[in-house]
């Protein structure tokens, strides 16, 4: 799962960014400081931070460069109303990867997004067992060589699956990661939704991987 953290206090814009990029399937988190990103950056690893220049404690370039000489190896995406060439050079200076100015369509974020995420080693943009396949760039599975169709939960809850292979998931473990803090522990939508992945990625097929386990939770079992 690709995690994001948009540092940004124009709170229109930071849930615009996060609004977008969760319906693409992407797990976003936001922060309007540097001090609460401190913090978030702390607990959780980001594989992107999309960064304002303009911050309230400090500037973005300067987090920027505090990150970098912390040792935060991650991408960062710096967003700034500022446009010319000498501010472009400042923020790819200060140790951004890319550098996107105000005001700017989504798709093009979007697609400064992938770009950066695909500089990702091949083994992390993969996760594969036997002949079912699930790109994280791109978003297509596949299964002996047929695409398979999933929604935005379907395709998070199978890459919870995948990354935890012939390990049984417990529901609270499938709740938690896959649906958030909110989920309500008397609902059955996991059920729903295991049995939607189930008909995709097995039902077609002679092998069948997406076991429950009575009373524990479900497990994806290797294919040989």
């Amino acid at each position: 799962m690709i995690n994001i953290l948009v540092v940004e206090d124009e709170k229109k814009v930071s849930a615009f960014i996060q609004q977008g990029l969760k319906e693409v399937g992407y797990e976003v988190e936001t922060a309007e400081s540097p001090g609460i990103a401190r913090e978030l950056i702390r607990s959780k690893k980001f594989d992107l931070l999309i960064l304002d220049v303009m911050l309230p404690e400090m500037s973005g370039m300067d987090f920027a460069k505090e990150l970098r000489a912390n040792g935060h190896n991650g991408f960062i995406l710096m967003l700034t109303a500022l446009s010319t060439t000498k501010d472009k050079i400042q923020g790819l200076d200060s140790g951004a990867d890319d550098y996107l100015a105000k005001p700017f369509e989504f798709e093009e974020l979007l697609a400064r997004v992938r770009a950066l995420i695909r500089r990702k080693s091949d083994d992390k943009a993969q996760l594969r067992n036997g002949d079912l396949i699930m790109d994280l760039i791109t978003r297509n599975v596949t299964r002996d060589g047929i695409r398979i169709e999933l929604t935005t939960k379907e395709f998070s809850l199978l890459e919870f699956l995948m990354r935890n292979q012939e390990k049984v998931m417990d529901r609270s473990a499938i709740a938690r990661q896959v649906w958030g803090a909110d989920f309500d522990p008397d609902s059955n939508v996991i059920d729903v939704y295991i049995n939607h992945l189930r008909k995709k990625i097995d039902s077609p097929y002679p092998k069948k991987i997406l076991k429950t386990v009575v009373g524990q939770g479900y497990v994806l079992n290797r294919i040989d």
